[in-house]
């Protein structure tokens, strides 16, 4: 099995991802989303696959978003603009294989893509 993986490797909840991913010997394509940030028409097409609305995969507990973002009521096109502009407020992990995603929040949420 193949997938990618939208990684921070200084994320506790990215590295037990990664880790469960390996121990079911899948073949992984890591993307460091801070330094290969992905455009807007990838996080639609992530969003689609995740079945989720673009500002529910906002990381609401960063600086930038309470800086900038905490006492609006932002659009789905507001919420999109935010993430590419600051790729950290995009929620993590994200595991893609088969035209499928899963957020890997809990980590085990993983194993709905490797058993089937």
């Amino acid at each position: 099995m193949k997938a990618t993986i939208y990684h921070n490797s200084r994320c506790s909840k990215c590295r037990a991802t990664l880790a469960l991913l390996e121990e079911h010997d899948v073949d992984i394509e890591m993307i460091e989303y801070l330094t290969n940030p992905p455009t807007k028409e990838k996080l639609e097409e992530l969003l689609a696959m995740l079945g989720m609305e673009a500002c529910d995969l906002m990381r609401r507990s960063e600086e930038v978003y309470k800086e900038q973002y905490a006492d609006k009521e932002l659009s789905r096109e507001e919420c999109l603009n935010a993430m590419v502009a600051n790729p950290v407020l995009i929620e993590r992990p994200i595991v893609v294989s088969g035209g499928r995603a899963v957020l890997g929040r809990p980590p085990e949420n993983v194993l709905k893509l490797i058993k089937s």
